[in-house]
């Protein structure tokens, strides 16, 4: 049963990500990965508000925690492609948007991480530390 709830997780999140992707090139054009970075931000996110909340509490069930974190955020998330991407970008001369990908990702992505972690306190706290 756990298996299948990460596969599932996985394969919703690969959706999500894949639509996201999409819609941001559209948004914003093609010329810098939009939407590697915004999943990664919002994957980084919530994956420490899930964590947060579902360990110091017992708000999310460990099952329902499996199922976003490694599932959901595992199919989600882009590191491999944001390498790829990163390398691509300093292959075709774009040295620029190479390094402000490389600097920019890890940087919010560790940022929206700590909000996260911060947001799952607060939610807990106000819930009484359960």
């Amino acid at each position: 049963m756990r298996l299948l709830l990460v596969c599932v997780g996985g394969a919703l999140g690969s959706a999500f990500r894949y639509a996201i992707s999409g819609a941001m090139a559209q948004w914003l054009g093609p010329g810098f990965p939009y939407g590697t970075l915004a999943v990664n931000l919002l994957g980084s996110f919530l994956i420490g508000l899930i964590q947060e909340v579902g360990t110091t509490s017992v708000l999310i069930p460990d099952t329902t925690r499996l199922f976003l974190t490694v599932g959901f955020m595992g199919g989600l998330t882009t590191y491999s492609t944001f390498s790829y991407e990163a390398v691509r970008l300093m292959e075709n001369g774009a040295w620029p948007q190479a390094w402000l990908n490389v600097i920019l990702t890890p940087a919010t992505c560790l940022t929206a991480c700590v909000l996260g972690i911060a947001l799952g306190r607060t939610l807990v706290g106000l819930k009484g530390g359960l």
